[in-house]
């Protein structure tokens, strides 16, 4: 005798939870000058995206980077971005012609995301230095006048305008300074021989 077949049919149920978030493709974009002192102002992002202040700190206002330096953090009170930590646009970029961060603004009820671009200018912050403190060269006592002799480049930490533009030398009987520009190896120096040299006279020359 068989035995009955009991089937139980089971129903799945799908719970689905909708979140009230709100994404803004746009991205904010804002630029400041690097070595701000703490507390400056990078934008007003509350009053670029319409918001009221006054009920701006009730949801819970935050930034976000990628990893441990918090560069920027937001006044809830203002609505502002403001400097969190130093900018050294040569650390982060080194002489790179565009230099950039990124963060995320995060708000709560709703929840809101706004993805922000900080582009760090660069400022005239580095003394430029030669490799050597002091630059020896060798001149045959035939050489010509007009003869050309390159000396080494300066290194200039800073970017564009703020960088090496040009080079001086202190006046001398013997030498004038020519500066030319060298593709891809930015500006490097020369001196030009200007009156003939006598190692009978003078065996060795000095100058800055």
């Amino acid at each position: 005798m068989e035995r009955p077949t009991h089937r139980i049919k089971m129903k799945c149920f799908v719970f689905m939870a909708v979140l009230s978030f709100h994404l803004c493709l746009g991205d904010l974009r804002y630029s400041i000058s690097e070595e701000r002192r703490r507390g400056s102002t990078v934008g007003k992002i509350a009053q670029d995206l319409g918001m009221d202040t006054k009920t701006l700190s009730s949801r819970k206002p935050r930034v976000d980077f990628e990893g441990s330096k918090r560069y920027c953090d937001i006044n809830p009170q203002s609505g502002e971005i403001v400097v969190n930590e130093r900018i050294d646009r040569e650390a982060l970029c080194g002489q790179k012609q565009s230099c950039a961060i990124h963060f995320d603004f995060f708000l709560e009820n709703p929840l809101e995301l706004h993805r922000v671009t900080l582009e760090i200018q660069d400022i005239n912050d580095n003394a430029p230095k030669f490799r050597n403190e002091a630059v020896e060269l060798e001149i045959q006592e035939s050489a010509i006048k007009g003869a050309h002799f390159s000396l080494d480049e300066a290194y200039d930490p800073d970017f564009g305008t703020n960088s090496v533009q040009s080079y001086t030398l202190s006046n001398n009987e013997h030498f004038i300074l020519s500066p030319q520009r060298v593709a891809g190896r930015g500006r490097l120096p020369e001196i030009v021989l200007e009156n003939e040299l006598d190692r009978e006279k003078q065996d060795r020359l000095f100058w800055f």
